[in-house]
This record gives structure tokens, C-alpha cells and sequence, in this order.
């Protein structure tokens, strides 16, 4: 049966030359990276390595990268901590976050007197600016948290705008960039944010490794308690071939960035071309049709089928060998609908299914043709 993987916004696959560089870290380098003899002085001197080429790629202080298990960890570093050692009392995001931020939201209005606000969201899904700036002129102490690229649908916040609305209104920025880093080019000398959240598995590097970013004297204080791993930030022992996975894996994603990025925008386009023809009542949810507003690896659409169909379109897909997503791989076993299509459609294409595809340099024109083939045949 013939395999075809379009749900890298789920998960990567993991570059050859990373395995490698793993490979030989975990057979070499064994020490922990907290012992004071060679051995630990091997394994620190490669943390730190790491460290430092984070910090080089995004413009910002290596003290300023805190390894993290990944973007989730991450996200509830920032946002716990601003609310529990920051003063946050209100938190500005919108109904179309990523779990790792609404659920830890949810979780911290329990626990502390704190009030979340949510943006208005344009009929694309694009946040409403203009109602941002006006959340922002409470006098409370406030954070925003927005992500950079949506995982469903791919819409693209600008960022910097966004920063500075928060600067000039004296306001704490957090973004999960899980869907961008890797992906995008991110200046943070010249993007005003405080956190932001990645995640190493989202650009061909291994699971469970991330990192946060903390912008210098934020007044962060730790998730977890122990050791006096990370600056004293996040304790643990470091996963050394873990870390050092992510920082070839960001590197080969800079090195290769433009090469790569162009190639993906022609799988997309040609997608997006072949769907169009093959369906011409189907349609793209959010911007993940438009170039200019939404990332390049990520197209979400909604299929013209009958709502009988509808159910068991995936486990079909599955059956031939597609893997896609029907949004989050997060929410994957909820029986419940996408949280971001249902802010964005109406009732009845709702019922419709809207699967979201997304793209990777290992994807090919053949693998989109036999994914139409197969979505015209079971239509």
C-alpha cells in the first residue's frame, strides 16, 4: 500500500544527519551534564553549545534560552509564572489558541483571581487589531498571549505589530511560535516579546525537547522544582542527545530555509491548484489559501461531502495510506469538533468535513496526485 505523510504540522519526520548527530551523542557523550569530571564537562560543554546557537539564530542572549520536554512545557512556563511571580491579572488571547495555552488558562482562572480576555476574530480567523489595542487600555498588569502561526488553519499573526501594541501599552507578550520557528526567520531584538514557545519535533528534530525563550529580567520563576539545571530555571537532567538533536535540526532548517521554504510553496500551490479542479465547490478554511497571510506548509479545507460520508472520511483516507488531520494531533481522540474551524464556520459546513493537510520537504507532486485520486474516487 502505497504511504503517503501530509501531517508534518503534527509532527516531523526526523532528518538523517539528525538521528546521526544523536546517534553518536547518546553512544559518546553519557556524562550528566551537572558532574564536575570530564565526562559532565563533555556533556555541558555541548548544552551550552546548543544554547548558544538558539540564541545566535533568534538574535537574543543564550541566558535567555531555557530548555524545555517542548512547546507545551514551554507555553505553561510563561503564563503560570506570569500570573504567580509577575502580578498578571489579566491575560489577553483568543478562542483559537492551541490547548497548551487555553487549557493552562482555563486551569490558572481556577486557581488564581485572574481574567482572560478574548480578542474578536475576523471572519478569516485573522485577530481583530483595532479591538486588540482597545483589551490593551485597561490599567491592570496584562499579558497577551497569541500564537505566530495557527496550527489548523495556518494564519499568520503579525507579530510585530502585535509587539509593539504590547510595548506601547506596557504590556507582558508571550507567543506560541511551535508552527514558526524553524520555518520563519524571527528577529527578537527587533520583535518586542517577553516568551516565546518551540518545540523541536515541528522542524524534523526529535520529540520530547523544546525551548522557551525569557526575555532578560522578566522576573521569571520556575515551573519545576529541583536541580539547578537551566540557570535554575527549569530543573532536570538534560536529554544532552536531545538538545543537541534540536540544535542540528534548527540549523539545517536555517541553512536550508530558502531552498526549502520555495519548494514547499510549490507543493502548496499545486495542491491547492489540483483540489480546486477536482472539487470546485470545496474551500479553504481561514487564509490557508492565501500566500501573504498564511504559512506555507499548511492548507485546511472543506470538503463538498455528504454529511453520511463525512464520518468516516479520515478512517478512509487512513485505510489508503494518507495521513492528514482533521485538525490538532492534540485533540485527535476528542469527539468533539475543531475549536478553531467552529469560531470561523457556519453551522452547516460544519457538518462538512475539513481535513488539514501539511507539507514537508520530503513530500512530493506524485503524493498529492494519488491523495486527489483517492478523495475523487470516495467522493
Amino acid at each position: 500500500m502505497k504511504q503517503v505523510y501530509f501531517d508534518s504540522a503534527a509532527t516531523t519526520q526526523i532528518r538523517t544527519e539528525v538521528v546521526e548527530k544523536m546517534t553518536t551523542v547518546m553512544h559518546e557523550c553519557y556524562g550528566n551534564a551537572s558532574s564536575s569530571h570530564s565526562y559532565g564537562r563533555s556533556s555541558k560543554s555541548m548544552v551550552e553549545s546548543a544554547r548558544k546557537t538558539v540564541a545566535k539564530q533568534l538574535n537574543c542572549l543564550a541566558s535567555e534560552i531555557i530548555f524545555t520536554s517542548g512547546g507545551t512545557e514551554a507555553d505553561n512556563l510563561a503564563l503560570r509564572s506570569a500570573v504567580r511571580d509577575l502580578g498578571v491579572k489579566t491575560i489577553i488571547t483568543s478562542q483559537i489558541e492551541h490547548h497548551a495555552v487555553l487549557y493552562t488558562l482555563n486551569q490558572l482562572e481556577h486557581e488564581y483571581d485572574i481574567t482572560v480576555k478574548f480578542v474578536d476574530l475576523e471572519a478569516n480567523g485573522h485577530i481583530n487589531y483595532t479591538h486588540l489595542e482597545a483589551l490593551l487600555q485597561s490599567p491592570e498588569k496584562k499579558m497577551v498571549s497569541l500564537m505566530h502561526v495557527n496550527n489548523e488553519i495556518g494564519n499568520i499573526l503579525d507579530i510585530k505589530r502585535v509587539g509593539e501594541l504590547c510595548k506601547n501599552n506596557d504590556t507582558l507578550f508571550h507567543s506560541d511560535t511551535v508552527q514558526s520557528v524553524g520555518h520563519y526567520e524571527l528577529d527578537l531584538q527587533d520583535i518586542h516579546i517577553d516568551f516565546l514557545a518551540v518545540s523541536a519535533h515541528k522542524f524534523h528534530g526529535p520529540k520530547g525537547v523544546g525551548f522557551a525563550f525569557v526575555r532578560k529580567h522578566s522576573g521569571l520563576k520556575p515551573l519545576i522544582f529541583g536541580g539547578e539545571q537551566e540557570r535554575g530555571t527549569r530543573a532536570g537532567t538534560e536529554a544532552v542527545h536531545n538538545i543537541v538533536g534540536l540544535e542540528e535540526a534548527l540549523k539545517m532548517s536555517y541553512i536550508n530555509l530558502v531552498e526549502e521554504r520555495a519548494y514547499i510553496t510549490s507543493l502548496k500551490k499545486y495542491f491547492i491548484n489540483e483540489i480546486t479542479k477536482a472539487f470546485p465547490e470545496a474551500s479553504f478554511n481561514g487564509s490557508s489559501a492565501d500566500f501573504e497571510k498564511s504559512t506555507y506548509t499548511v492548507v485546511n479545507i472543506c470538503l463538498p461531502i455528504a454529511a453520511d460520508k463525512a464520518s468516516i472520511l479520515l478512517f478512509q483516507l487512513d485505510l489508503k495510506g494518507i495521513a492528514c488531520s482533521r485538525g490538532s494531533a492534540c485533540q485527535s481522540g476528542s469527539s468533539k469538533g475543531s475549536h478553531v474551524l467552529s469560531q470561523i464556520l457556519c453551522d452547516e459546513d460544519m457538518k462538512k468535513p475539513s481535513l488539514r493537510f501539511s507539507f514537508c520537504k520530503y513530500n512530493t507532486t506524485t503524493e498529492i496526485d494519488y491523495v486527489v485520486a483517492v478523495l475523487k474516487d470516495f467522493m
